[in-house]
């Protein structure tokens, strides 16, 4: 099976890592890339992505929010919020507003991909 990705950061460095991470899991393809909230909820509805990382804080729209819209119009929806170290209140937040799972930065690919597998269930 083939997982196509959504990746949401407002820092360039920190898409690309994470794209550098989702290069060396067989079966997933980075599809798109959005640096703010607004820019997630358009993306998300265009592409239909299999899985989405999201950044809790960004400008315009913050991680939290567009994952609320997001699971509002599609309750299937996969989101692993990526949270820095202390933000646990928000992480909590993510959740509630229908976040799958999280990942706390700075990460290791090995975690990464253990979430990953959690959340779309792969054995």
């Amino acid at each position: 099976m083939s997982y196509k990705v959504l990746v949401v950061d407002d820092a360039a460095f920190m898409r690309n890592m994470i794209k550098d991470v989702f290069g060396s899991m067989p079966g997933f393809t980075v599809i798109g890339e959005a640096s703010n909230g607004i820019e997630a909820i358009e993306k998300y509805k265009e592409l239909r992505p299999d899985l989405v990382t999201m950044d809790i804080v960004m400008p315009l729209k913050s991680g939290i929010e567009a994952a609320r819209e997001i699971t509002n119009a599609d309750r299937e929806a996969r989101i692993i919020m990526c949270s820095a170290l202390g933000q646990e209140s928000l992480v909590m937040e993510a959740i509630d507003a229908g976040a799958s799972d999280f990942i706390v930065k700075p990460f290791k690919a090995e975690k990464v991909q253990e979430v990953v597998s959690r959340v779309l269930r792969i054995k």
